[in-house]
């Protein structure tokens, strides 16, 4: 497409030079390192203080989104370090409709992690190689080596770096007691979907019946690991759920799709990328524009059926599907751009596009 070629032609902060082959994006220089760490840490920021501020959830919900975005924010700080000085490796990013780093990348940050010692073993000793710096830039006046740099990005990155940060492509969260009317029980879990390559968040609400809690979080964990890692619909996922934990009662599930990101580095076909990007090839928008989309799904239990023979008979739960929510979150500026190019789209949303800050790359 003409809009493609002509961003990917688009020479400013070395960003024409990023390879996109069909399966993935690839960034090669420091510059786009910078500017790609700086977009994301930014989108998920005001993301969450957004959907706060707007309520989209609850209080105890919002909190837990900002858990699980501090341990997305802390591995894409991990991966900054990475693969700063780094010339040998490159970061992937967005398979599909994403623009987060490929999912892969994760597996292989907890990988390194795993033999940390085996390559600190490998590593120069940290005074040692201040003395060099010291002497290279005061006594020498000369740059540092890259490969110097690398060393000393490695070590930052294998000596403060902890792996149980690092968000995995499925992380559980804890059985929390509420109050409401309709449930005893919440859990929360979050998953790097492998084939959207972008984070989800899911809620449970649930009661009990003839278990205890902590008699049972174990096969609850395990059920959920199982079987709801990854995108479906939400009916499917509550079915699963329901049929393999005789014992739980789940009467409400929600889940959030945090993403696609829209910016200068995603490839994908969605409209608003499509404008986004086109804008930015035309100079109205700047390099740091960007819009990030979530959406919202929820079923809820409105009654029981009975499942299998009389002597095995399980109730299941019947759900109701609420339309889903969507919701779109950028700049004052894009937003207009938006509306000017793609204004039915817009219409397509739950609501009015949502203001965040506007991020000046530097």
């Amino acid at each position: 497409m003409r809009w493609r070629q002509c961003f990917l032609n688009f020479n400013i902060m070395a960003l024409n030079q990023i390879v996109t082959p069909f399966d993935s994006a690839v960034l090669e220089t420091k510059e786009q390192y910078k500017a790609y760490f700086q977009i994301v840490k930014h989108a998920f920021k005001q993301l969450v203080h957004s959907i706060a501020k707007e309520k989209i959830c609850n209080e105890l919900e919002t909190t837990l989104i900002t858990q699980y975005c501090e341990l997305l924010t802390y591995s894409l700080e991990a991966f900054r370090i990475k693969y700063l000085f780094n010339d040998e490796e490159k970061m992937r990013i967005d398979l599909t409709e994403s623009g987060f780093p490929n999912y892969l990348e994760f597996r292989y940050l907890y990988n390194d992690l795993e033999l940390k010692k085996e390559h600190m073993s490998k590593l120069p000793d940290i005074d040692k190689i201040k003395e060099e710096f010291l002497h290279t830039l005061l006594r020498d006046k000369q740059p540092i080596p890259d490969r110097k740099l690398h060393q000393a990005a490695s070590l930052v990155y294998y000596s403060s770096v902890d792996q149980q940060f690092i968000f995995k492509r499925f992380v559980q969260g804890k059985i929390i007691k509420v109050e409401e009317d309709f449930a005893q029980y919440m859990v929360s879990w979050s998953f790097y979907d492998v084939t959207y390559n972008r984070p989800f968040i899911c809620y449970m609400y649930f009661d009990l019946h003839d278990e205890s809690v902590a008699e049972y979080k174990p096969k609850i964990y395990e059920v959920l690991r199982k079987t709801a890692d990854r995108d479906m619909s939400l009916d499917m996922m509550a079915y699963a759920i329901d049929k393999k934990l005789p014992n739980l009662w789940p009467n409400r599930l929600k889940k959030i799709d945090l993403g696609p990101l829209h910016n200068v580095f995603a490839k994908d076909e969605l409209q608003v990328t499509h404008a986004l990007l086109k804008a930015i090839a035309n100079k109205v928008l700047d390099l740091g524009s960007y819009a990030i989309s979530l959406s919202v799904d929820e079923v809820i239990s409105t009654g029981d059926f009975a499942e299998g023979s009389f002597f095995r008979k399980q109730y299941l739960q019947l759900w109701e599907a609420s339309k889903p929510r969507k919701y779109l979150f950028t700049s004052h500026r894009v937003m207009q751009s938006l509306y000017d190019n793609i204004p039915e789209t817009l219409r397509g949303l739950s609501g009015e596009p949502i203001e965040i800050p506007s991020l000046k790359l530097i």
